[in-house]
């Protein structure tokens, strides 16, 4: 299975197809407006900015499960992403990305990597253990869980909320870099096939 096999709701709640995203790296996270990991959305907006042209995507899929740290419909949190951090990347109807109703597209995600954490991440779970009761071990822990995605819809990566956009940048370059360097010997081996693969 890969990303590409799921439809979710846009903005407007109408279906949409991922396979749409066929051949770009992906982050998909599930943002919200008023956590305090929300400044993150001027990282990831810097990131789109800057690698957008080369094939790089977010997808974000706000939810109100923390806290009820999404509030307002899915307009309202385009609207306030839009005016308070300039985010143009794709923003979703909101989910629920664990427990009952879930969205399928979360369990997928949940079921592929572990968790990459940074030295703050373990201190930050203990201090919200109180408000996510029975989280199972594969669950998303809170807000701002980030899902990093080749250009074939594997899921490489999955970094902890406390990971920033920052620091995902490198990955993010490598894979670029991975996809095209396959498209240029994918052009000399379709283009010249008799000289064989360079």
């Amino acid at each position: 299975m890969k990303i590409y096999d799921f439809i979710v709701k846009d903005i407007q709640d109408e279906d949409f197809s991922l396979s749409e995203y066929k051949g770009k790296v992906l982050l998909v996270i599930n943002g919200a407006t008023g956590c305090g990991f929300t400044p993150q959305y001027d990282g990831l907006q810097g990131l789109y900015e800057k690698y957008s042209p080369d094939g790089f995507e977010i997808l974000d899929f706000p939810s109100n499960q923390f806290l009820e740290q999404a509030p307002g419909t899915n307009e309202e949190i385009v609207g306030f992403c839009k005016l308070s951090f300039g985010v143009e990347f794709k923003q979703f109807a909101k989910i629920k990305v664990n427990g009952e109703n879930e969205e399928p597209l979360y369990k997928y995600l949940k079921s592929t990597v572990d968790e990459t954490k940074n030295d703050g991440t373990d201190k930050f779970y203990q201090k919200v253990k109180g408000y996510t009761p029975g989280i199972a071990e594969k669950d998303i822990r809170w807000n701002f869980t980030k899902f990093l995605i080749d250009s074939k819809g594997t899921v490489v990566a999955r970094f902890a909320p406390t990971v920033t956009p920052e620091e995902i940048e490198k990955y993010v370059i490598e894979l670029l870099q991975q996809n095209n360097d396959e498209n240029n010997t994918e052009t000399v081996c379709s283009s010249d096939f008799s000289k064989g693969c360079i």
